[in-house]
C-alpha cells in the first residue's frame, strides 16, 4: 500500500454520489489501470486509474468495479472483481488483496475473482438498458492515443458482445 489506510466510509459516499447520476437500469464499468512493461521481464511501478480508486480505494492492478442501478439482486448493485491471489503471486508480485481485504479497503461486500466477470458481466448486461463505460474523451486525446487501455480494450468487447446496448 502507497498511502496511509483510507476509511471506507469515504468510498461508500463517493460510489453513492455516482450512482445517483446515472439512468435506472445501468451499469457503470470501470477497470484498473494496466501494468507497464519497461523490457521483457520489467515493468513500471503500478499507477491506479484515479477513477477507480476515488471509488473503491482499490489500488491493484486487473482490478474492475461494477455498479448497477436497479440489480435483481442486491448483490449485484456493486461488484469488485479482483486477481485471484496465491502464494506463489505473492512471491513474484507482491501482495495482492484477498477477498476480506478488498471488502475492508472498499466498503463492497460482493467480490470476486475475475475469472468469474464474464459470466456475471453478461446476465447483467443483458439485463440493463444503459451500460456506462469509463472513456478518456478531452482535446488532448486528438488523434486517439497509440497505446490502448484497459478502458479501450474493454470498450471494444463490450460493443462486439453488446451491441445493443
Amino acid at each position: 500500500m502507497k498511502h496511509l489506510p483510507i476509511d471506507q466510509k469515504l468510498f461508500i459516499e463517493n460510489r453513492q454520489r455516482f450512482v445517483k447520476n446515472l439512468k435506472p437500469r445501468s451499469v457503470a464499468v470501470f477497470n484498473a489501470n494496466d501494468i507497464m512493461p519497461t523490457s521483457a521481464d520489467g515493468v513500471m511501478p503500478f499507477r491506479q486509474h484515479t477513477d477507480i480508486f476515488y471509488l473503491t480505494g482499490v489500488d491493484q492492478e486487473e482490478s474492475i468495479l461494477v455498479v448497477c442501478t436497479d440489480p435483481k439482486e442486491d448483490k449485484q448493485k456493486e461488484m469488485l472483481f479482483l486477481k485471484e491471489t496465491s502464494e506463489l503471486i505473492a512471491i513474484w508480485e507482491g501482495h495482492k488483496l484477498s477477498k476480506e481485504e478488498a471488502k475492508a479497503v472498499s466498503g463492497i461486500q460482493s467480490v470476486y475473482w475475475l475469472s468469474e466477470f464474464n459470466q456475471i458481466f453478461h446476465h447483467i448486461a443483458f439485463e440493463a438498458e444503459h451500460i456506462y463505460l469509463n472513456t478518456n474523451e478531452h482535446y488532448r486525446a486528438i488523434p486517439p492515443t497509440q497505446v490502448q487501455t484497459r478502458d479501450d480494450r474493454f470498450r471494444i468487447w463490450c460493443m462486439e458482445h453488446f451491441p445493443l446496448h
